[in-house]
């Protein structure tokens, strides 16, 4: 019979079947998959007996399920919530930590895929690839004159967030195309970012030099919002703007009026405020945009990755040390006392690892 059990829930399935594969050959690990049409009551029971709550993406994640104030006081033996991706915008992370419960994410797990996911848009928008073969389809007798692209060449990209994904993209775009690559990053020196291939500066020469844009930063509440009617109409009005973070961080009925207005040439979008979007959506109706249904970090290879490195962090959570892609450091201290209370052993001291 295990010892010390450790419940670990989940909705609807994880993203690929390594991960229950890994937790499930733990005998002291009861992996729960729970259903959204299930009678909510028993929902609900199950969650108030977990330790752990592996959180599905915001598309996916479902009232009144996510991990905010409300669900950590039906949950009184929670101790960790987890992630799918990168993003943790889905989860409160300040209720989390006045609740002792610790919050991780796969940072640095699907960093490649973003990266190529973003060049892929800059690529096809500059050559002009979705729009001419919108009008193929559509226009008998096409000129193909009036569809000529650039090149990508020697241009100037401007990178806002250059973490893992930030850091791919100022590789690519410096190794392929010789590229001038601008940084945006206020908690990175010019000594860490130029370490990263690219130059520190701040965000109104960025938007004033560069012909890209493209984002990687995290949505949080200072990013919300970020990019507005002011910052699309300091960008040059040949630059494309690329999102394949996450939705909220440009505002985009602004994003509509700097297209329509002609203040940017076009715009590459992999990320919605509310997905997925309406397929009447103004942005996914005009020939400048291109758009994917927030895909960039799914490839076949990365969701097996992504979803192994999620269960092993779970296991290391479980026996007691410190998760490698920890949020809320600041939430230790009462983590560790109601993880000892409720598991029986006490967890490791970050400082010491």
């Amino acid at each position: 019979m295990a010892v010390n059990l450790k419940r670990l829930v989940y909705f609807d399935s994880f993203m690929d079947p390594i991960a229950n594969a890994i937790i499930g050959r733990r005998d002291d690990i009861d992996l729960v998959g729970l259903d959204y049409d299930a009678v909510e009551t028993d929902n609900w029971t199950e969650m108030a007996q977990a330790h752990g709550y592996q959180v599905q993406p915001r598309g996916e994640l479902q009232e009144p399920w996510f991990p905010d104030a409300k669900l950590l006081a039906r949950c009184p033996n929670l101790l960790a919530v987890s992630s799918t991706g990168a993003g943790y915008d889905m989860i409160d992370v300040d209720a989390c930590t006045a609740a002792g419960v610790i919050v991780v994410n796969q940072s640095g797990t699907n960093w490649e895929p973003v990266a190529e996911h973003a060049l892929g848009l800059m690529l096809s928008l500059t050559k002009k690839i979705a729009l001419s073969e919108r009008a193929m389809k559509r226009t008998p007798n096409l000129d193909r004159r009036a569809y000529a692209g650039n090149n990508l060449r020697n241009k100037t990209v401007g990178i806002i967030g250059i973490g893992h994904i930030g850091r791919r993209v100022a590789e690519l775009c410096g190794v392929l195309f010789n590229n001038t690559v601008l940084a945006y990053d206020p908690y990175l020196t010019a000594v860490e970012i130029a370490a990263r291939h690219a130059a520190k500066v701040d965000l109104d020469e960025l938007l004033r030099r560069s012909d890209y844009v493209t984002i990687h930063c995290p949505r949080s509440a200072e990013t919300f919002g970020m990019f507005g009617a002011a910052q699309f109409a300091a960008m040059k009005p040949t630059a494309y703007f690329i999102n394949t973070a996450r939705g909220g961080i440009h505002d985009e009925t602004a994003l509509e009026a700097a297209l329509r207005e002609g203040h940017i040439a076009g715009a590459g979008l992999d990320v919605f405020l509310k997905e997925p979007p309406d397929p009447a959506h103004p942005l996914l109706n005009m020939d400048n945009v291109i758009a994917s249904p927030h895909i960039a970090g799914m490839t076949v290879e990365t969701m097996t990755e992504m979803c192994e490195a999620t269960a092993l962090q779970w296991l290391t959570i479980f026996d007691g040390g410190v998760p490698p892609r920890l949020v809320n450091s600041e939430a230790w201290p009462r983590y560790a006392d109601r993880f000892g209370e409720l598991l029986g052993f006490r967890p490791a001291d970050p400082a010491s690892e």
